[in-house]
């Protein structure tokens, strides 16, 4: 979609789009990218000229997200990798650079919520929440920094959500690490930006995608969503292309630390 606009846009437009949302050039590492928000974000930055490396869990959903990418032109790679095991992630920030080089780019998109009240969260519920789903997005850019730092310039987009800032029922751990990562998203900021890394958060709206499917497949609870936000309707993954293509690109290089609530206006609701 961005190469349409750009060839269809004259002369020295043209060449402003380019500079400021083009990909062309940058490599980007995407967690979660076997479905959902990860797959799609994946997909839009190959199309914006980016060569990505989808990460997750199914070998499987991976290498058909990875081949659809390159059927429509892009060029990708995966890595099947549990992110809740620290040496997995490791080694997969270890690997990164095997493919195009080391990342420009790093999507955390990956995530886990397990539904359940209160009282009944296990030990290792809490565990592997906070491991898929804070943890990762702290070690995994820790691991992938000094590259970036060494050019000079570097993007870390994490995927947070309306639980970051409101509490939804039987989501306890859910989100609080959601709640963590608007946090570390700062803490990032604070940490990199002055050498040339801009942290930056997405914060979705509801959006259907298999992490959100008890939601989705409740007719009531999903109208009743739609009906709060401005637009009159729930989110779609395409929804979240243009956000993130916008924080992944030299357009949002003065932007750093802020949380983008692409939710239509449900968190103003």
């Amino acid at each position: 979609m961005l190469a349409l606009l750009i060839l269809r846009t004259p002369g020295r437009e043209r060449m402003l789009i380019e500079r400021l949302f083009s990909l062309a050039g940058k490599v980007a590492l995407v967690t979660g990218a076997s479905s959902g928000i990860g797959s799609g974000v994946a997909a839009a930055f190959a199309n914006a000229g980016a060569k990505v490396i989808l990460v997750a869990r199914r070998e499987a959903e991976l290498q058909s997200a990875a081949e659809r990418i390159r059927q429509s032109g892009g060029s990708a790679a995966h890595i099947a990798c549990d992110l809740a095991e620290r040496a997995a992630l490791y080694a997969c920030a270890d690997n990164a650079a095997d493919f195009f080089g080391p990342p420009d780019i790093v999507v955390n998109a990956a995530g886990v919520n397990i539904r359940r009240p209160m009282s009944e969260v296990t030990e290792e519920d809490w565990d592997r929440t906070m491991r898929i789903n804070l943890d990762a997005c702290f070690f995994l850019p820790q691991r992938l920094a000094p590259a970036m730092l060494k050019k000079g310039w570097g993007k870390i987009i994490n995927i947070a959500s309306m639980q970051s800032v409101r509490a939804f029922s039987n989501s306890g751990p859910y989100g609080a690490s959601k709640g963590g990562i608007m946090q570390l998203t700062r803490a990032q900021a604070e940490a990199w930006s002055g050498q040339g890394i801009c942290a930056n958060a997405i914060v979705p709206g509801f959006v259907a995608t298999p992490l959100t499917a008890p939601v989705v497949n409740d007719p009531v609870r999903w109208k009743a969503n739609a009906a709060r936000t401005f637009i009159g309707r729930n989110g779609e993954v395409e929804d979240m292309h243009g956000a993130a293509i916008f924080l992944a690109s030299h357009a949002s290089d003065y932007v750093t630390g802020h949380s983008l609530f692409v939710d239509g206006g449900f968190s103003c609701s």
